[in-house]
């Protein structure tokens, strides 16, 4: 039994020379026989040829060829040294079962074979050849040779081992051995096998096709009962303990697993004929698996094991099996084994290696391991908390961790521009946070927890993201993305607070750290360098506060539909309104003598969130303000902080315009909501009752009489679930959505309209409905006299109120209805008037409406509009003039875009309007007119004619001689546009002219100051030089030409 632990000793007598391997090989094809059709099956176990007879002859021919046949001595030596060194193979080998002898022989052989070959390979090689390729090892075996070896291993183990397995691991009753052998045969076969499979020659093969056999029969010897192990003495058990372990840690292990799984719990697959696995080799499977396990990469060993072969190919169905397979793995692992020492030991050995294998490489297995990984850590978050937070989610979170400004880091010890956290290990760690939280998608408040505190990081890296191409920037949108759609709406609300910097709820980047571009598309975090500049500095930090505002908003549009952002669009409103509140009661130490520096201090931080606050309220509302709401909830609370601060702050002192406007805004809002433009239901009236008493303190408390009223007749409606309605009400509905006012009377052009009529007055100021009867007519279907109320409102002080009945006009006319058409003069005097208002809202739903009327009546409408382009300005109105005149500019454009080829009709006007825009003494004005001269001729392309040499000598003049850079710039910009036009027309059209322009060109890139001018010179060089290059080699096409004779 010594075998089993120690090398057999030079059985060859030492200075003898041993036969050579082939002898050896041999004598085992001459005991076995010569091979039959079943010799490559999967299953060991005796070949059909060897019958009882048949293994008697060959036994016999063998002994007689090793008694007799010269060359065999050798051989024979050997053998008799290794059977003496194995008294129960010789004792088996000669005794009467033909079966049992004949695996002794071949045990007996392959163990010669062993000895050969151990000494060949102790052997020095001889030297190679110079130039030739190393000669194999003196013991690599032939194909041959190889399989003659298999086909012996395969009949020692059936005819060896399988029939002296106990029952459960073995064949069934009445296959076995005569009763009290099994024991010391197994043994004896156990033995030799492992002493087999020490040589990789031998062994490869042996554990390659017997490993679960040879495992059977040593935990049946090392752990079974004793009634199985009848004539093994308690040392040779415990040799067969000490084999068993040393054949597990050598053998590949995922291989091990599943052999251990097997024998665990599947007798058809454990061997032929087995029955039920024993209670105690289930027990000793669990334990040699937890301790696989345990084992250094035991993790993935484990996860190999059981998911090998297993690739997701088989359809859903086979899909859906192995994701429950690898729920099942990740449960085990989450559960401690018995014979770890603690839960805090076992934690802290497999946890490094679960996160480990959300890194696999393998694309195939990656799905299945990170599935396996996440599902682990999720049941250990939820069995063990603060375990799996110490060991599992702190160093999953490390890197971002690292770099926060909640992390105590000596920063003054490292240089500037020291790496922080490296590009690799940021990445892993944001594409880790992904797999974890987002895949795994728990909401529990541990993973939510711990993921808020890394959120102002992960913030700080997609903004940083958005800046620059990276492929972080859609990772840590959905891990935000994520959070916000999980938590709960506080808890939500508070992290964006501190995401725009409002409060300390989630901590961001450490203020000493800086993101920068990485060179594989990610980013990596280093120690910020010190900046001397201060204004540098400045513009730095307000362009990363702008920046990471913008990030927010852009973030918030996602989250539209859950209500999310109307519900920060109304906390920041409610901010603004306490901080207003705050201005207005603090000092101003800045004002008042004697103030302390932390009342200063003080007071700058209150302004600049202050600044914060309104940044955010603007950037929200262009960026998220059209569908930011999504019920009447939200609606509710939205006008509720717009009136709450109207009765806290009436509007006063400078802003009063905009606060005025923005309450108008509100007010018509609700006005809009009663008259019809949502359907309400009772449910609804009840959240609207919640602004009753805000209107009532409204309407006593706020200075505009007008404001009082409207917020008295508001709560009316509100009270009366929309039964009284007002005409005031139709009035600030229509300055919201353009609903017609009712009755209600406007005021001429350019004067405030006439406080309203008292309700006692009369049926037209005041008039009651019955609940569900139907709203005031759109103004987009006028009634009769709809248009006149229209051309009035064009005339409202209110930009929104003028702004609209501007765009209903042009609508009006889109439509061509006919009142519009008669009045299409009016219409042209209203929008002209209109393009001189200063608001943009206003002048450009004027301009929107000049470009429709001109572009449905070109004839009479353009003539009009040249005239006034072409009106020089006088006197102190030339800064007016000249803005008004650049806005006819661009009507001319968009009239020009939207008549397409028909502009060649009005081809020489327009250029001579621009053209003499060109020589304006504004600088501005004849930027802009060079810019339209540009684009007229773009789009005229070829149909430019004569007229190119009027527009070249002009370019080139101003270009060469204008004082004022802005207007060079539009000059070349025109030869830019031109040549972009004309695209291979160039030579064509450009013939006469081509070499001045080419040479106004050369001379601005070379002479010219300005960047930007210089900047479009080129491009023109680039636009002729791809030009010329189409005209001088045009594209070859490959044609084939089938002609058809007569």
């Amino acid at each position: 039994m010594a075998a089993l632990t120690d090398s057999a000793p030079d059985m060859a007598g030492g200075a003898q020379p041993g036969p050579e391997p082939a002898r050896v090989l041999e004598a085992l094809e001459l005991l076995l026989g010569p091979p039959s059709d079943g010799d490559s099956a999967a299953e060991p176990g005796p070949e059909p040829a060897l019958c009882p007879e048949t293994l008697r002859r060959n036994a016999a021919a063998l002994e007689e060829r090793l008694s007799r046949a010269a060359g065999w001595a050798a051989l024979r030596q050997l053998r008799a040294a290794v059977l003496s060194g194995a008294p129960a193979l010789a004792a088996g080998a000669a005794g009467a079962e033909p079966g049992w002898a004949a695996a002794c022989g071949l045990l007996a052989l392959l163990l010669c074979l062993k000895e050969r070959l151990a000494a060949l390979a102790a052997a020095p090689a001889a030297p190679a050849a110079p130039g030739a390729p190393p000669p194999p090892g003196a013991d690599t075996l032939s194909a041959g040779q190889e399989r003659a070896v298999r086909r012996a291993l395969r009949a020692a183990v059936g005819l060896g081992l399988l029939p002296h397995l106990p029952p459960g691991l073995g064949p069934g009753p009445g296959l076995g051995p005569p009763p009290g052998t099994r024991g010391a045969r197994l043994l004896a076969a156990v033995a030799a096998l492992v002493e087999l499979a020490r040589l990789p020659a031998l062994g490869a093969p042996l554990l390659a096709r017997h490993l679960r056999l040879l495992l059977c029969g040593l935990c049946a010897l090392g752990h079974g009962p004793a009634a199985l192990c009848q004539g093994v003495s308690e040392a040779e058990r415990a040799q067969c303990r000490e084999a068993l372990r040393d054949i597990l840690d050598r053998v590949y292990q995922p291989l091990a697993v599943q052999e251990l799984l097997v024998l665990q719990g599947q007798p058809k697959q454990r061997c032929p004929g087995a029955g039920a696995a024993p209670a105690w080799l289930r027990r000793l499977c669990g334990h040699l698996l937890s301790e696989r396990l345990l084992r250094p990469s035991g993790v993935q060993a484990v996860v190999r094991g059981v998911l090998e072969g297993t690739d997701g190919g088989g359809g859903a169905e086979a899909a859906a099996l192995d994701w429950r397979k690898c729920d099942a793995i990740g449960k085990i692992l989450a559960a401690c084994p018995q014979q770890c020492l603690s839960l805090e030991d076992y934690y802290r050995q497999v946890c490094p290696q679960i996160l480990d294998l959300l890194h696999i490489q393998d694309k195939v297995a990656a799905r299945q391991f990170q599935r396996v990984a996440t599902t682990t850590l999720l049941t250990m978050a939820r069995e063990q908390p603060q375990l799996a937070e110490r060991h599992l989610l702190q160093p999953l979170l490390a890197p971002l961790r690292r770099c926060s400004e909640a992390a105590e880091l000596a920063l003054e010890d490292l240089t500037a521009g020291a790496v922080l956290v490296p590009e690799a290990e940021l990445g892993t760690c944001v594409e880790d946070v992904l797999k974890v939280y987002v895949v795994g998608n728990d909401s529990s408040s541990l993973l939510l927890g711990s993921l808020q505190s890394v959120l102002g990081v992960v913030f700080c890296l997609y903004s940083f993201a958005k800046q620059n191409v990276s492929y972080l920037r859609s990772p840590c949108r959905d891990i935000l993305l994520w959070f916000l759609e999980k938590a709960e709406r506080e808890q939500s609300l508070a992290v964006l607070e501190g995401l725009a910097g409002l409060s300390s709820h989630v901590p961001t980047l450490h203020p000493q750290c800086q993101l920068r571009v990485g060179s594989e598309g990610g980013a990596a975090i280093v120690v910020e360098e010190t900046v001397s500049d201060e204004d540098e500095a400045l513009y730095q930090k307000i362009s990363l506060e702008q920046c990471h505002v913008e990030s927010l908003v852009e973030l918030l549009s996602h989250c539209q539909k859950s209500g999310l952002a109307g519900d920060f669009f109304i906390h920041c409103l409610k901010e603004l309104t306490q901080v207003a509140a705050e201005d207005e009661a603090a000092p101003n130490p800045a004002v008042e003598p004697g103030g302390s520096l932390l009342e200063l201090e003080q007071d700058q931080a209150r302004q600049g969130r202050k600044v914060l606050v309104l940044q955010l309220v603007a950037a929200l509302c262009q960026g998220v303000s059209d569908t930011v709401f999504t019920d009447i909830v939200q609606v509710q609370q939205f006008l509720a902080a717009v009136l709450q601060r109207a009765c806290a702050h009436p509007a006063r002192g400078p802003g009063a315009a905009a606060e005025a406007q923005t309450l108008a805004m509100a007010m018509g809002l609700v006005a809009a909501v009663l008259g019809g433009a949502v359907q309400l239901k009772s449910s609804d009236f009840a959240v609207l009752k919640r602004l009753v008493p805000l209107l009532e303190e409204l309407s006593r408390t706020y200075p505009e009489p007008l404001t009082q009223e409207l917020a008295l007749d508001l709560r009316v409606a509100i009270l009366t679930h929309g039964a009284c309605s007002p005409g005031t009400l139709g009035t600030a509905a229509h300055g919201v959505l353009g609903r017609q006012p009712g009755t209600a009377a406007r005021s001429p052009a350019g004067r405030a309209p006439s406080p309203p009529a008292r309700r006692d007055s009369g049926t037209e100021q005041s008039g009651c409905r019955e609940p569900g009867a139907s709203p005031a007519p759109r103004a987009d279907s006028p009634a009769p006299g709809g248009l006149q109320e229209l051309l009035v409102s064009a005339y409202d002080p209110q930009p929104p109120s003028r702004a609209a009945a501007l765009r209903h006009l042009a609508s009006l006319v889109t439509r061509r209805d006919p009142e519009a058409i008669r009045l299409q003069e009016k219409l042209l005097q209203v929008f002209l008037e209109n393009v001189k208002h200063e608001d943009a809202f206003v002048y450009l739903s004027a301009i929107q409406g000049v470009a429709l009327l001109s572009s449905e009546y070109p004839e009479r409408i353009l003539p009009v509009l040249l005239a006034q382009y072409e009106r020089p300005a006088q006197g102190k109105e030339d800064t007016m003039a000249a803005v008004s005149r650049m806005k006819l500019g661009e009507v001319l454009m968009r009239v020009t875009r939207a008549l397409g080829d028909m502009v060649f009709q009005h081809r020489e006007p327009l250029i001579r309007a621009f053209l003499r825009g060109a020589r304006d003494p504004d600088g501005a004005l004849r930027a802009s007119s060079l810019s339209n001269l540009g684009e007229l001729c773009q789009h005229l392309g070829f149909q430019l004619g004569s007229i190119i040499q009027e527009v070249t000598c002009c370019v080139t003049a101003i270009a060469r001689t204008d004082p004022e850079a802005e207007v060079r710039r539009a000059a070349v910009h025109v030869v830019v546009l031109l040549l972009r036009g004309l695209s291979e027309k160039v030579t064509e059209v450009l013939r006469d002219v081509l070499r001045d322009l080419y040479r106004l060109l050369k001379h601005v890139a070379t002479a010219e100051r300005d960047a930007a001018t210089v900047l479009h010179a080129q491009l023109a060089l680039e636009e002729l030089d791809s030009a010329m290059r189409r005209v001088l080699f045009p594209p070859q096409t490959l044609e084939k030409k089938i002609v058809v004779l007569p």
